[in-house]
């Protein structure tokens, strides 16, 4: 595994110098923690909701259909969304202003139970992310897996760098710049993988200066294929 400046300059090179890269870098901005903490927990159920029904869909047709997910869902207002009756369910799933998939809608009741259990937990679920050490971000994953529902693969990974959680992304163009290094071999898919993928970025925070994020979309950025970040 190669120091970080290594992998940087190679980046670099590809986007046309280290100016380039830093102004790439610059637009997928992490927040202070004490941001995070501040987002209330109704954003925090809404930002998994919209990650969510991304996956597999055109993000733009979410996004059109935004208002009315706003609307179905009490604006994602966490103690509301837990108690999911079933005559609501069933008309959630008749309402052509949301993509009406049954166990995607199903997932904000569960995922909902999780936002009000870590705020009793930790005061808000904000709070418990932001106060989560990203030096065990694979913890954080976790919890989400096994607590939350469709929060597996990389959709609790790109729902923290949405709330601005500093957050590594398994794309493609990342397993192919950490096979490079000899992190892994191939797609992570089991806690020891996991574990080297956190070690790895780990020593290059150390080595950098530079949270999950930039460290994440500097790897995907100096592979030789365009980068699906």
């Amino acid at each position: 595994m190669r120091r970080f400046e290594a992998i940087f300059a190679q980046a670099a090179a590809r986007k046309g110098g280290a100016p380039a890269l830093e102004a790439l870098l610059a637009e997928t901005p992490s927040k202070a923690p004490g941001e995070i903490a501040a987002i209330p927990d109704h954003r925090i159920l809404a930002a998994m909701t919209r990650r969510i029904f991304y996956a597999g869909f055109s993000w733009k047709v979410i996004d059109d259909k935004w208002p009315a997910f706003e609307a179905g869902f009490d604006h994602f207002d966490p103690a509301a969304c837990a108690m999911m009756s079933d005559e609501k369910f069933d008309a959630l799933l008749a309402d052509k202003g949301i993509v009406r998939n049954g166990a995607k809608i199903r997932s904000v009741q569960v995922n909902a139970q999780l936002v009000l259990d870590l705020a009793r937990e930790a005061g808000s679920a904000a709070r418990f992310i932001a106060d989560w050490p990203d030096g065990d971000y694979v913890g954080l994953l976790e919890i989400f897996k096994k607590r939350g529902s469709h929060l597996g693969g990389d959709s609790a990974m790109r729902f923290l760098r949405m709330i601005g959680k500093p957050a590594f992304v398994t794309s493609p163009d990342v397993i192919a710049a950490l096979i490079r290094e000899g992190v892994v071999a191939k797609l992570p898919s089991s806690k020891k993988d996991m574990a080297a993928v956190q070690a790895a970025f780990n020593t290059w925070s150390k080595q950098s200066g530079r949270d999950l994020t930039a460290i994440s979309r500097t790897l995907a950025m100096s592979v030789d294929s365009p980068p699906r970040h």
